[in-house]
């Protein structure tokens, strides 16, 4: 088995070249499909993640050209079929968006509910009464699902809960149908933008992303362009909460430090000092930490995806600490933190944290990639060898996340036999 090797570290320093947003490029690469002709993207990252979904596009005739590091380009005029095959589409997150997509193309979507991080099911109930209202119908079955519509008609749609993939899924949905449809209580979030960019390009008419109104006038016809992904704010965040957890100065470069105001704001009360340029982030940390209170909301809020990093930093700020996740509820690290010994419990959708007790190294599962970055951050500050098993899922969401951070100076090893990892790691009594 697979095991991260983490040994402790003093102090982090040097800069990140932030990559593309994984959450954007997911979307984009699923609204080229709906060009009717060539679409190029740049700035897409190298994640493990992306092989799946451009085998997806292959499976049903869409051509995929690396034409080099970061930039592909994409053919949907190939497409033959919307019919994917259901355990390799459950395997992928957000698969679903090739039903937005590819619904009014090609009138019949077949495809697995979404799979990706253990951390509960995802609820697509959302995009299933959205695409309803623009007059598809779902056929729901055991491993997968059918969405189908001889026409799609535009609609005034309402989310009764603010969710990303909803917005994007329907904002592609409605870019071929016939009128105008308007969705309210849209989310907005920075990749929302991204995608509604990338469709007017092609010559959507799309007014009001990164508001909660969204307007979309739809088109037959969908032309072909090239568009550079956003970076990633959440991995630049992650590397921000490095050098909080770790202490020293990190900068995340390539970065737009807008996207990251909230997470900003949140790392100033803790104790942390940044420089900020256009596109550039510097963090500075001692390492004495203040604790404090986080709640995690949709974008602009405090985002679900940062509140597992920010728990290592958190376990260092001597002092009570809580973070509530009204978003996913996700907690997976807590036991495994509590392995290194920490003071940590969970009530309901919180947890509380009681900062200023050493951590001790241990053998511990990253279960999801927000997790793994968390037990990660963790295991740098802890006193001895941390093995991290379940760095798939890492893998998923950092790109040569083991030798960005050793440029830092942090010291970490992969390696693949279990019996190594187990004999450079204490089990905790």
């Amino acid at each position: 088995m697979r095991s991260l090797i983490v040994e402790p570290v003093t102090e982090l320093c040097g800069t990140v070249e932030v990559p593309g947003s994984k959450n954007s490029v997911q979307a984009l690469i699923a609204a080229s499909c709906l060009s009717d002709e060539t679409v190029t993207l740049r700035n897409v990252p190298g994640l493990k993640d992306l092989t799946t979904i451009f085998d997806m596009c292959e499976e049903v005739g869409v051509e995929v050209t690396q034409l080099q590091r970061g930039k592909y380009r994409i053919d949907p005029r190939p497409i033959f079929t919307a019919a994917f095959d259901p355990e390799k589409s459950s395997s992928y997150r957000a698969g679903y968006y090739f039903v937005g997509a590819l619904l009014a193309k090609l009138g019949r979507v077949s495809i697995g509910y979404p799979g990706g991080d253990n951390f509960g099911q995802r609820p697509i109930e959302q995009h299933f009464k959205g695409l309803e209202a623009l007059g598809a119908k779902v056929h729901l079955h055991e491993d997968h699902y059918v969405v189908e519509a001889n026409r799609l008609i535009g609609a005034d749609i309402y989310f009764d809960v603010i969710t990303m993939g909803g917005t994007i899924n329907l904002m592609l949905a409605a870019s071929r149908a016939e009128g105008t449809t308007t969705l309210r209580n849209a989310a907005r979030d920075p990749e929302v933008v991204d995608v509604a960019n990338l469709l007017i390009k092609m010559g959507v008419r799309i007014r009001g992303a990164g508001t909660d109104v969204i307007h979309i006038d739809g088109r037959s016809y969908l032309s072909g362009c090239e568009h550079i992904v956003i970076p990633d704010r959440l991995i630049a965040g992650t590397y921000l909460l490095a050098a909080a957890t770790v202490g020293g100065s990190v900068t995340v470069s390539g970065v737009i430090p807008e996207h990251l105001g909230n997470c900003l704001t949140k790392l100033r009360e803790i104790g942390m000092t940044f420089e900020v340029t256009d596109q550039s982030i510097t963090a500075f940390s001692d390492g004495e930490l203040r604790p404090t209170r986080v709640r995690t909301l949709p974008y602009p809020g405090f985002p679900t995806d940062l509140q597992q990093p920010l728990t290592a930093p958190l376990l260092r700020a001597k002092g009570r600490s809580v973070i509530v996740d009204t978003v996913y509820h996700r907690f997976n690290h807590v036991p495994q933190l509590q392995r290194m010994g920490a003071n940590i419990l969970q009530f309901g959708s919180g947890i509380l944290i009681r900062g200023g007790r050493k951590l001790v190294g241990a053998g511990v599962h990253a279960t999801d990639v927000r997790a793994g970055a968390c037990l990660m951050l963790a295991a740098m500050m802890a006193e001895g060898v941390t093995s991290i098993t379940g760095i798939e899922h890492i893998e998923r969401g950092y790109e040569d996340v083991v030798g960005t951070f050793n440029r830092l100076g942090a010291s970490l090893r992969i390696v693949d036999d279990w019996t190594e990892a187990a004999t450079s790691v204490p089990t905790l009594v």
